[in-house]
């Protein structure tokens, strides 16, 4: 199964318009490794994505939105930068040519990253009345 996917990949890479988007990159103020679950939530959980592949090692998601003309396949792949995570998004159209799903991914993996950090513990409170 895995190998006939990697087949029409490389099909649909080779078909793909020379016109298609540079790369989107963004960095993230947290590493790798607390971004790939955000990531992956936003591939599996938002309603919007078929997953392609995904490689846990390499930290790469393949996914499809869309479908019959409208079919467009995007990989985001994470690299660390020290402290930080770069993430490309790397589209390949396939029938809509002028489409990004670039920004709306970003806008879910934002909402996942959010719900997935563990919240920041609160300051202690502050004695009132000051010292005595």
């Amino acid at each position: 199964m895995r190998r006939a996917v990697e087949m029409i990949l490389l099909m649909l890479i080779a078909a793909a318009p020379s016109s298609a988007k540079e790369h989107v990159k963004d960095t993230y103020s947290v590493n790798c490794g607390a971004l790939w679950p955000a990531v992956k939530d936003s591939v599996r959980n938002s309603g919007y994505y078929a997953i392609v592949f995904l490689d846990n090692t390499e930290m790469i998601a393949t996914f499809a939105v869309g479908s019959g003309n409208t079919l467009r396949i995007n990989s985001a792949v994470l690299d660390a930068k020290g402290d930080t995570c770069e993430m490309q998004v790397q589209p390949l159209y396939y029938g809509a040519l002028f489409s990004n799903d670039s920004a709306d991914f970003k806008k879910r993996l934002d909402a996942s990253l959010a719900r997935l950090q563990p919240s920041k513990p609160a300051a202690p409170a502050k004695p009132e009345g000051g010292v005595k």
